[in-house]
């Protein structure tokens, strides 16, 4: 059975933010590599569901397989599927980001 990786809304936003910064910063090449990168790292982690580190501290039950670093994508497994919580830059402030999830 494969599994699919969902992408919430508020992931979608993030992933937008960090497109949009990207494109100021580095340019619209710079921008498609990422996006390429992180549809590579999705499909890994619909194949490798336990890929990453864990991140209960973050949100029970949560994982984390960074991207380039300063990208950490929030993984829960929800039945056979994945769930992303969010994808967001790692020099933010990560503990505030989970407050209230969901």
């Amino acid at each position: 059975m494969s599994r699919v990786c969902r992408i919430t809304p508020r992931v979608s936003h993030d992933i937008e933010a960090i497109a949009d910064y990207l494109a100021t910063q580095s340019g619209l090449d710079r921008v498609g590599r990422f996006l390429t990168g992180i549809d590579s790292t999705l499909q890994r982690t619909a194949q490798f569901p336990q890929i990453g580190r864990k991140r209960d501290e973050q949100y029970p039950s949560s994982r984390s397989l960074s991207y380039e670093r300063a990208v950490p994508y929030f993984l829960s497994l929800a039945q056979d599927d994945i769930e992303l919580l969010r994808a967001v830059s790692g020099y933010q402030d990560l503990t505030a980001l989970f407050d209230g999830y969901p």
